[in-house]
């Protein structure tokens, strides 16, 4: 319309617009745009090869929504045979996506949430396995338990191995700590360490453990409805950004290994740090607003007693560890923890043991019992525990060559008195060297262990400087 008000001719006009000099002219006749003539398409251009079975799926999606297109194409499949192809899928699909929209149950609405300051902070437990992380070259299966104030979306986690109560205590108190200010609410998920048993709601909502560690920081408690996740949306989320974010950190990092647990937790720290660095107006708000935390932290242990039994044994959380065989038959306090446990007596910690993940796993440590191991060696071969009395490959492969359960378990007593570090390398001498491997042999390498330099301690050379000199010289003359 606007080359026929500066061309000559309408010919040209149409020619530069990219139509027809016909076209041209039955929109200059019409005064029209293109798109103001034209017509909703409101036909079908075929016919519908479901007009006749469509009564009879109506039906069933009125009485059961739930029914997959699939599943009814391969019910009208059967119900006649040879007139429907694997093609006309996508036409029935169409076909009860439109239903859906226009006749079907309504669907849930999701209602965007107005948050206040210091009113809120959610958490929840994410498994990192999919991430590949290693420590010294180990898989590393872990869990990190996540804390977020949606608010500002300030955020924080802490690495653990299980959903228990400790790892919820403690996530959560060292969340509160560095935060350096409590909330007045706080919405889980409904994991069995802080919601009752259903059998039991009718008197209490959530456990007496949970119930005292919210009163300890004058925290609200909330829980989410079952199957609502939603409920729980901003620290769903926070979950999908954390691990995307960790994910490119690791390959800009280049590894996904770390030497120790330590290092990986500094490398969380910092990213946490980064994270967070983004949200300070807003978490400036929050800290105004927060209230003061208590005066100490609430202990995350959980305590109970056991009796140690007459193999020197006990068990915690459904594994099984040995203790000091003079324990046996006396009921020592257990100071439960997210990754360790501590074992008392009489107002003493005796020991500190690492937490075995799962269940149905054992820790035998054998200096608990090798003195009475040493006077009973038939009772070695068919020990339930044996695998656990070889405290390093060095020492099975010593136990195959002797083939002699008292001569072993003396090589092992020896490692229990002096130092399990100089039996094995008295062992790695010995088969290194194509030895005989015997008691006597071993001790004898232990004794002389200060005599004798190790195989694996490196010489070095002292450097002779003047070769430097030298090299200076022979530079000056090129």
């Amino acid at each position: 319309m606007k080359l026929l008000q500066s061309e000559d001719l309408k010919k040209t006009a149409a020619a530069k617009a990219g139509m027809d000099e016909k076209t041209a002219r039955k929109y200059e006749r019409l005064g029209k745009l293109p798109s103001e003539i034209k017509q909703v398409h409101t036909w079908r251009t075929r016919p519908d090869p479901f007009e006749d079975v469509w009564p009879e799926i109506r039906d069933k999606l009125a009485l059961n929504p739930g029914l997959e297109a699939k599943t009814l194409f391969q019910y009208i499949q059967r119900q006649y045979p040879d007139r429907y192809q694997e093609g006309q899928l996508r036409t029935l699909q169409r076909r009860i996506k439109r239903w859906r929209a226009l006749e079907g149950p309504s669907k849930e609405v999701f209602f965007p949430q107005e948050y206040h300051p210091g009113e809120l902070c959610q958490s929840d437990f994410t498994y990192m396995n999919r991430l590949g992380i290693t420590i010294a070259g180990q898989r590393f299966d872990h869990l990190i338990y996540h804390f977020v104030l949606p608010y500002s979306n300030w955020e924080t986690g802490t690495i653990c191995f299980s959903e228990s109560f400790e790892s919820l205590s403690d996530g959560l108190q060292n969340a509160l700590w560095e935060l350096g200010g409590v909330p007045r609410h706080h919405r889980s998920d409904r994991m069995s360490a802080a919601v009752q048993n259903p059998a039991r709601r009718a008197r209490e909502e959530f456990t007496r453990r949970y119930s005292s560690l919210l009163r300890h920081y004058g925290l609200k408690g909330e829980m989410i409805r079952s199957g609502k996740a939603h409920e729980n949306g901003d620290v769903e989320q926070s979950h999908h950004r954390f691990k995307r974010t960790l994910e490119q950190s690791l390959l800009l990092r280049g590894s996904r290994d770390f030497n120790s647990q330590e290092e990986y937790f500094l490398f969380l720290r910092k990213l946490f740090s980064e994270l967070n660095s983004g949200r300070r107006k807003r978490f400036a708000e929050e800290l105004n607003v927060l209230q003061r935390l208590p005066m100490t932290r609430l202990d995350s242990c959980k305590r109970f007693s056991v009796k140690v039994g007459p193999s020197s044994t006990i068990r915690v959380n459904h594994n099984v560890y040995s203790v000091e065989s003079r324990l046996i038959g006396e009921t020592i306090q257990i100071h439960l923890y997210a990754d360790y446990f501590e074992i008392w007596y009489a107002q003493r910690c005796l020991d500190k043991i690492p937490r075995l993940r799962g269940s149905g796993n054992h820790h035998i440590q054998y200096r608990h019992m090798i003195d009475w191991l040493v006077r009973k060696p038939g009772a070695f071969e068919n020990y339930r525990y044996r695998q656990d009395l070889y405290p390093t490959h060095r020492f099975r492969m010593a136990y195959d060559y002797v083939k002699n359960s008292k001569e072993y378990l003396k090589i092992l007593h020896l490692a229990a008195r002096e130092s399990e570090t100089v039996v094995d390398e008295a062992l790695d001498h010995l088969i290194e060297n194509n030895m005989p491997i015997t008691f006597e042999g071993v001790l004898v390498l232990v004794k002389n262990a200060d005599k004798r330099s190790s195989a694996r301690d490196p010489q070095i050379q002292d450097v002779d400087l003047t070769l430097y000199d030298q090299l200076l010289v022979e530079g000056v003359g090129i």
